[in-house]
């Protein structure tokens, strides 16, 4: 049963903005090193297709300065889909590098003709300290609770587009693909499994090299409903890679593509345009709160 189309434009939007959340980090990275962190930012416009149709575009804008970051992600969808549904969306976060990014704030929201949803988080060293959601979530008797230790040692979704490297050497070993990311998005906690798929040559406008495809499994914790169609397609979904490309002067990859096959088609985020630049890119900051990825 395929879901009513309000519902499907918010999770276009909200795959948009985060894609499944797929890039990230956990368990140990090289933390850059204070002595040699020089400022650096990057700036991508992304075209997003669904079933081969483009339906909108994205943007993402990360400044990195020493173990410091930011990152400002979104979406619009374009075209009828825009036309119908008014789907748009924005995230931020901010925090710092140690063992992976560590946000100390997130807020997202998303937008459609008739309803927004909004989150807002503060963090320390990767625990929630504070969230909320508007409009709260609906009890529902089959949801499975979000406990404390859920919202322990987690990233945001928008912090969960940064990819420390891994691996000492070049940023394009296969080791920086090997990781399990813990998202939370404000109402539910879910792991994405990476492993390493391949390596391509890639040729975009700003950047022509080498890029790592990396495979990726959702795995459902906490906040979802396990009967619910959607969750048992995305969590038996073998179709989702995400390919990472090095951002000069920083240990740190980010999405240049991203793909996963929904339930209407398989929606691709691809980067049309990639600048580095000095520390001064900016990009809007998330109105409201924020937006629940399982909702």
């Amino acid at each position: 049963m395929s879901a009513p189309p309000r519902l499907r434009a918010a999770t276009l939007v909200r795959l948009g903005l985060i894609a499944a959340a797929l890039p990230g980090s956990t368990g140990a990275v090289a933390a850059p090193r204070a002595s040699k962190a020089v400022p650096a930012a990057i700036a991508i416009d992304y075209g997003i297709a669904l079933a081969g149709l483009p339906i909108g575009t994205a943007h993402l804008a990360g400044n990195f300065e020493g173990a410091k970051y930011r990152v400002d992600v979104s979406a619009t969808l374009t075209g009828l889909a825009g036309a119908i549904t008014g789907g748009q969306g924005s995230a931020r976060s901010s925090g710092t590098i140690a063992a992976g990014p560590q946000p100390s704030a997130f807020s997202i929201a998303t937008r459609t003709t008739n309803s927004g949803i909004a989150v807002r988080m503060a963090l320390a060293h990767g625990n929630v300290t504070q969230s909320e959601v508007t409009p709260p979530l609906v009890d529902m008797d089959d949801r499975v609770p979000v406990s404390p230790a859920n919202k322990r040692g987690i990233m945001d979704p928008a912090s969960a587009l940064l990819m420390p490297a891994r691996a000492r050497g070049d940023l394009t070993d296969p080791e920086n693909c090997n990781r399990t990311l813990p998202v939370f998005d404000g109402a539910t906690r879910f792991n994405v499994v990476l492993s390493y798929g391949e390596t391509k040559s890639l040729e975009k406008p700003g950047y022509a090299g080498p890029v790592l495809v990396c495979n990726a499994r959702y795995q459902a914790i906490a906040g979802h409903r396990p009967d619910r169609p959607g969750v048992r397609f995305m969590e038996e979904n073998r179709d989702m890679s995400v390919w990472l490309a090095p951002v000069e002067g920083t240990r740190m990859l980010v999405p240049i593509r991203i793909s996963v096959r929904t339930t209407i088609g398989t929606n691709i985020i691809e980067a049309t345009r990639w600048v580095r630049t000095g520390a001064t890119a900016e990009a809007p900051a998330a109105s409201g709160s924020v937006a629940s990825l399982g909702r």
